[in-house]
């Protein structure tokens, strides 16, 4: 869930305006842009709408947080993503193959 970063893109941008850091574009640009994102441990709906909502499905990759949590609860949440099937397959894989090159 990058820390927090997602829920905190809209406080960020506030507190850091272009005037502030002088950058081009607001600093979620680079966040949502340049930065990819996972949800392992965090298997709360609730959590995923925020982070789909601030960065796009395309910067989300499935995650667990093994061995500290359960395996198939985290599969069990990646099947229940209120998300269609085509962002569903990026998010299991996709992007991680895009991003890794597999």
């Amino acid at each position: 869930m990058g820390e927090g970063l997602p829920f905190f893109l809209p406080r960020l941008e506030l507190a850091l305006a272009k005037e502030v850091t002088r950058l081009d574009r607001p600093v979620g640009d680079y966040l949502r842009e340049n930065a990819h994102y996972t949800f392992g441990g965090f298997n709360w709906t609730q959590a995923f709408l925020d982070l789909l909502l601030q960065v796009d499905a395309a910067r989300i990759m499935f995650s667990t947080d093994h061995p500290y949590a359960s395996m198939e609860e985290a599969r069990a949440f990646l099947d229940g993503l209120p998300v269609g099937p085509a962002d569903r397959e990026r998010i299991a894989h996709g992007n991680a193959e895009r991003l890794l090159g597999l």
